[in-house]
């Protein structure tokens, strides 16, 4: 599904991503786990092409799209939940919802419908508040928005960074089992999370990055390898 290859990404000098190797299967949740500030959101931001690479290659189903703008990487089916969220203050929930169809352009309003009407049925508390300004909404309402925005675009590889950030045990919970409903569905996913426990619940496959390196992967239902990875990230 996803391929990464010897990729490189700056910030101005500042030399974030070193030399990455990455692949996701298809229907894989891939965890990304180490420290602040070792490059796990850069990565997420490289892949969805909020920032260019300085170099090497991201693939999608065999088809390059690393230097593609970001609209042009959503609408080949990739969704991305950034850790800000990203609600636009000025818009009601459901209109927050509805620039998800940006991400499926072709698709017919009665289509669109039915898939506003999906969401609303997963989560009811966003029916509930659907003329409410998306950000008078609690941080988990908030990020339950960002969420159900992009899966109403029905991506066939998910971005999500630190969904579980904040939020009450409760509200994380049934973040992941949404998170797991999407892997069911078939949908790809790369997970930034530093609740590394919530995380490996869902993971099948994981890897550790420092310094904008990736220094040990893993395999979630290997508890040698779990062991291994919680000593290195010291959680």
């Amino acid at each position: 599904m996803l391929d990464i290859r010897n990729l490189h990404t700056h910030y101005g000098p500042s030399h974030i991503i070193q030399g990455i190797d990455l692949s996701v299967k298809a229907g894989e949740v891939f965890g990304i786990f180490g420290r602040n500030g070792v490059g796990k959101t850069t990565l997420l931001k490289t892949v969805a092409g909020w920032i260019k690479p300085t170099s090497g290659e991201i693939a999608l189903d065999g088809a390059r799209i690393d230097g593609l703008n970001s609209d042009r990487i959503a609408r080949r089916g990739v969704g991305f939940v950034p850790e800000d969220r990203r609600i636009f203050p000025g818009l009601t929930v459901e209109e927050n919802l509805t620039l998800g169809f940006l991400q499926t352009p072709g698709r017919s309003g009665a289509d669109n419908r039915a898939a506003l009407a999906r969401v609303y049925d997963r989560f009811p508390r966003l029916s509930e508040r659907r003329g409410q300004a998306g950000t008078t909404l609690s941080g988990g309402e908030q990020q339950m928005l960002a969420m159900a925005r992009v899966m109403i675009g029905k991506p066939s590889l998910l971005l999500i960074d630190e969904p579980s950030e904040g939020l009450a045990p409760m509200i994380v919970a049934d973040l992941f089992a949404i998170i797991g409903e999407m892997k069911r569905a078939g949908c790809s996913i790369l997970l930034v999370e530093q609740n590394v426990h919530q995380a490996l619940t869902i993971c099948d496959s994981f890897a550790v990055i420092e310094r904008g390196t990736i220094v040990m992967r893993g395999r979630a239902d290997d508890e040698q390898a779990r062991q291994e990875m919680l000593s290195v990230i010291a959680v």
